[in-house]
């Protein structure tokens, strides 16, 4: 890749939408992952991808108190072109309707917390019901922070009407229900924890929704912890330095006031013997700044 292309990549990458960076920087974790998937099959080596075993959430709490990061990072963690695809496409048909009616920082927001609220919920129903076992259990993708997305928009404007192949125009709470009731029915599948994953980000979503009405954000905490980091980060800029002049003693000032007198009255002497004509520029120039410092 040439430097002028990876230079317009980064500045399309800054000058972007939120929604741009989201799926710019999942793209680039998947492409990653996959570099290093096809350097270990070179190499023969058995192991799993050390960045996905790094970067999963853990269900078992051994792993997740080594790995607590994983509620986070699990969320740009995709296994699988179809994978990846699928939660891009749809964080990038309702983050562009989120846009509509919401700012940069609250789709952030809202993607952060409903991929957290959606580990939280994998973690807990994992340790708690006899149904599942938390020891090998672990979870990836981006599903449960589009959830969030997904329902916050429909919660907000479930009149929503988009383009559905062979459906044509349909609402979007509609669309939401769907999406909710097929993680319920799946439950009892080999993915039960991406389903319960995305529960949590979807029952986020709209809680997300129901304090803004009430005129509270209740992703307000996590934007005052980013600004906080951004602040820490950002390079400061560089110190004006500032020079004063020292400052002049009584003997100083009142020498230089007596020469400077001593200099008037000579060019006024001159003007009364040769008049104004006589003087030389810098007389003129020195009698013109007296007058205007009286």
């Amino acid at each position: 890749m040439s430097n002028r292309t990876m230079n317009n990549i980064m500045s399309e990458f800054r000058s972007g939408t939120m929604l741009n960076k989201l799926i710019y920087v999942n793209l680039a974790v998947f492409v990653l992952v996959k570099l290093v998937d096809i350097l270990m099959m070179l190499l023969n080596v058995k192991a799993g991808n050390p960045i996905v075993e790094w970067c999963m959430v853990y269900a078992g709490w051994h792993n997740l108190l080594t790995h607590p990061w994983g509620v986070i990072s699990y969320m740009f963690l995709h296994q699988g072109f179809m994978h990846i695809l699928f939660n891009m496409l749809w964080l990038f048909w309702f983050g562009r309707i989120f846009l509509e009616y919401f700012s940069n920082r609250q789709l952030l927001n809202v993607y952060l917390c409903g991929g957290i609220a959606g580990a939280l919920l994998f973690i807990l129903c994992y340790n708690l019901l006899p149904r599942f076992d938390a020891t090998y259990a672990c979870a990836l993708g981006a599903s449960a922070a589009v959830y969030a997305v997904v329902l916050a928009v429909a919660a907000y404007v479930p009149n929503y009407s988009i383009y559905v192949m062979f459906l044509g125009q349909v609402r979007i709470k509609w669309i939401a229900v769907f999406s909710v009731v097929s993680d319920l029915a799946m439950l009892d599948g080999t993915n039960a924890g991406g389903h319960i994953a995305h529960i949590g980000g979807a029952l986020f979503g709209m809680w997300y929704i129901v304090g803004l009405r009430r005129g509270t954000d209740i992703t307000a905490w996590l934007g005052r912890i980013i600004d906080w980091f951004a602040t820490r980060f950002k390079p400061r800029k560089p110190k004006m330095k500032v020079t004063y002049k020292r400052a002049e003693t009584d003997y100083e000032y009142n020498q230089r006031k007596h020469d400077n007198q001593q200099e008037i009255d000579a060019i006024l002497e001159k003007i009364a013997k040769t008049g104004y004509n006589g003087l030389t520029e810098d007389e003129k120039r020195t009698l013109f700044t007296n007058s205007r410092n009286v």
